[in-house]
């Protein structure tokens, strides 16, 4: 494209926001205009704020270097200057609400990667290759809104993200109960080892919420729309347990499915190779090609190995077979920065910009 879209990054500072800035440097449709912050970075080169807590490892991109750092209640100014914004900020729950209807209401679109508004009735909460249909729901949230071109998108929440495309590829043989086991790396709570030295040689079998959100966000996402709202899938019923491990990225998941018309094996592999969605289609810049690739080791994946296939973008499974309690059991791998969390933002605007839904100002 000949003009690209100008992009605000709210959180720019943090882990998730390190990534968007990685991801969005040399993007084909996007480039970032303004990056914003708490007021403690405001003013500031973005070298300067971020310098000695850069936790990725890949260099700084020098094109964001030298942008200097504006406060995120900044609505109308950071507005003025973008046609949308990716929201990654590190603040509580009615706080993010508010800050992102601000945006909305000021005319520039949010791609959240926060949980705030993943339950919001009319905000879609997407998967891109999953559900792209609820963003259907953008026209009512921008009735109750009173904008024309502004509306709040969610990203789910980065545990789900290895299990659920591997279901969602199998839902018409009506899966009716799921037992997943996530063992998360520590960059989903926005830390490296350096940051976190009880993680080594250690196992936390509790993360705060992120089991309500691993049984409740597949439901939104696999739902309807009706009356002008997601109406939530019944089933399946889900379980989880998410438990902290000494892994610096990649979410794994130990998933135990029940359907009620059972398929063959041969047929869950058949439908997992062929899985694709309107990503794949549109050839998006950040599309993994393979969007669910199984190992037939019986060793893979792994998380060191294969959480970087499709560039962070693609779904690893692998170790299908059938279980004594639930009709088969497998395991799955997502890395949680780039799929689950950056990646799939970025993903979600590309797919918005090609639906029309994000356009220059």
């Amino acid at each position: 494209m000949d003009k690209k879209l100008k992009v605000g990054l709210l959180g720019g500072t943090g882990f998730v926001g390190q990534r968007l800035v990685t991801l969005l440097a040399d993007h084909p449709y996007f480039e970032i205009a303004v990056i914003a912050a708490s007021e403690n970075s405001v003013g500031k080169t973005y070298f300067e704020a971020v310098n000695n807590r850069w936790k990725l490892d890949i260099p700084m991109p020098d094109s964001v270097k030298s942008i200097v750092i504006k406060n995120i209640d900044q609505v109308d100014l950071i507005s003025s200057e973008v046609d949308f914004v990716f929201c990654a900020v590190n603040m509580p729950a009615n706080e993010i609400r508010e800050i992102e209807e601000k945006y909305a209401k000021a005319e520039t679109p949010v791609i959240s990667n926060n949980s705030a508004h993943r339950h919001t009735s009319d905000v879609p909460m997407v998967i891109p290759e999953i559900n792209a249909d609820h963003f259907e729901l953008i026209q009512v949230q921008r009735r109750r809104l009173g904008t024309k071109r502004g509306f709040i998108v969610a990203k789910p929440n980065c545990s789900i993200q290895s299990y659920v495309p591997a279901i969602s590829a199998l839902m018409q043989y009506k899966p009716k109960k799921i037992l997943v086991c996530t063992y998360q790396a520590i960059s989903g709570s926005g830390k490296i080892f350096s940051d976190w030295p009880e993680i080594n040689d250690n196992v936390i079998p509790y993360i705060g919420g992120e089991e309500e959100k691993s049984e409740q966000e597949p439901l939104k996402i696999w739902g309807h729309i009706e009356n002008d709202m997601v109406v939530n899938a019944v089933d399946p019923i889900i379980s989880t347990q998410c438990i902290r491990v000494p892994v610096s990225d990649g979410h794994l998941a130990a998933v135990f499915v029940s359907f009620e018309d059972k398929p063959s094996k041969e047929t869950i592999l058949q439908h997992w190779a062929s899985f694709q969605g309107k990503p794949q289609l549109l050839k998006l810049p950040n599309a993994p090609n393979q969007f669910l690739t199984y190992f037939e080791e019986n060793d893979r994946p792994q998380t060191g190995l294969d959480r970087n296939i499709e560039k962070g973008m693609g779904i690893s499974i692998g170790r299908l077979r059938e279980d004594s309690l639930f009709d088969y059991k497998f395991v799955c791998l997502s890395h949680n920065t780039l799929r689950g969390a950056a990646g799939g933002a970025v993903l979600t605007a590309e797919l918005l910009m090609a639906e029309g839904y994000l356009t220059s100002k």
